[in-house]
């Protein structure tokens, strides 16, 4: 007899969490009783699916990296019990704990699929149940082998799954509130949940799964901007205890010309810090050199961010860093490589 297949849902938070009161009309967390109610073939389907909430839950702007680390820790003990795993969670944030996680779970060999709701469960036209159904499915699914066919951490949303170090919200009103820009989905549910396994990410199977929750929140954005005056750029470049940049530049990765901002990043690279060039564009990629305006974040020793999303580059830069305390110079070279799909090199 088939051995039936197991997913544990980790509720966190977020709008796919929460009930309308009825005397009030405002959200309100709901409790388990709620999704029998709302959802009842939640638990009479073929999957066996158990239920793990957050005490309290969390709204996704509170999300933070001990959150992210108790996620990690949370599915690693768990890891033998459930064929997959299925996390709740508010849209505002979710990119940033999907990427957190991908790094997190070293040589992850089973599906975790974030995925959350514009409207609350329980009303009419909530998008809860669609979102959270077929994200159980995706995590249940395995081949002949008996193998994940998803081993990634992904996000579901709208009938997309995508990689969830590629993914950005895009939307706050749309039903469709995820994109990824510089990566194809790893799936597309319809009438059947089509995979494109060629764009699927396989871990060595030998290997055991590896916790690394290890996190250095010594970092910063810079957003470059028409008008932003040498005080902002050296403000943030002189941040007591700053580690690491990301710099978000126009384009394919170009910068003002002003001789002040190639002194200003080349004396705190020269100070250690670690500045990555990634673009303000949603799609496309960072060609340092291709104009000269990027030429002069070369020479000042910027790295290339190729075409990594902001979210991903932050939570790589976090834990590099925390992984590797006392060693730069790792952290630069595996800042240029691919880890776990969140960019491509050429």
């Amino acid at each position: 007899m088939e051995k039936q297949k197991s997913v544990l849902i980790i509720f966190t938070g977020g709008t796919i969490s929460m009930v309308q009161d009825s005397q009030t009309g405002a959200l309100k967390p709901a409790d388990l009783s709620k999704f029998h109610e709302f959802m009842p073939e939640l638990f009479n389907s073929d999957v066996k699916v158990e239920l793990l909430p957050f005490d309290p839950l969390i709204d996704s702007s509170d999300m933070n990296p001990p959150i992210w680390s108790k996620l990690a820790n949370i599915i690693y003990d768990n890891y033998n019990s459930y064929d997959g795993f299925v996390v709740t969670h508010g849209t505002d944030t979710m990119a940033y704990t999907a990427s957190a996680l991908s790094f997190m779970l070293e040589n992850l060999g089973k599906p975790v699929i974030l995925t959350g709701s514009q409207l609350p469960v329980g009303v009419l036209r909530s998008d809860a149940k669609e979102n959270l159904l077929t994200a159980i499915e995706i995590a249940a699914e395995q081949d002949e082998e008996g193998n994940a066919v998803v081993p990634e951490v992904c996000i579901f949303f709208e009938a997309n799954l995508y990689r969830g170090n590629r993914c950005t919200k895009m939307n706050s009103e749309h039903f469709a509130a995820f994109k990824s820009y510089n990566y194809e989905p790893l799936a597309v549910a319809g009438v059947h949940i089509h995979y494109f396994q060629h764009l699927i990410h396989y871990c060595d199977l030998d290997k055991p799964l590896r916790l690394r929750t290890k996190i250095d929140q010594h970092v910063a954005i810079l957003k470059l901007f028409p008008g932003i005056s040498e005080q902002t750029v050296r403000a943030i470049l002189n941040i007591e205890g700053l580690r690491a940049v990301v710099l978000e530049t126009y384009g394919s990765g170009n910068a003002p010309s002003d001789l002040w901002l190639f002194e200003a990043l080349q004396d705190a690279i020269k100070r250690g810090i670690i500045i990555v060039n990634k673009t303000q564009c949603v799609m496309g990629s960072v060609e340092m050199g291709r104009y000269e305006t990027s030429l002069h974040l070369l020479q000042a020793g910027v790295l290339c961010g190729y075409d990594i999303t902001t979210e991903a580059l932050l939570t790589k830069l976090m834990y590099l860093l925390g992984e590797n305390a006392d060693n730069t110079d790792e952290v630069i070279r595996l800042l240029q490589i691919n880890l776990c799909g969140e960019m491509t090199v050429e």
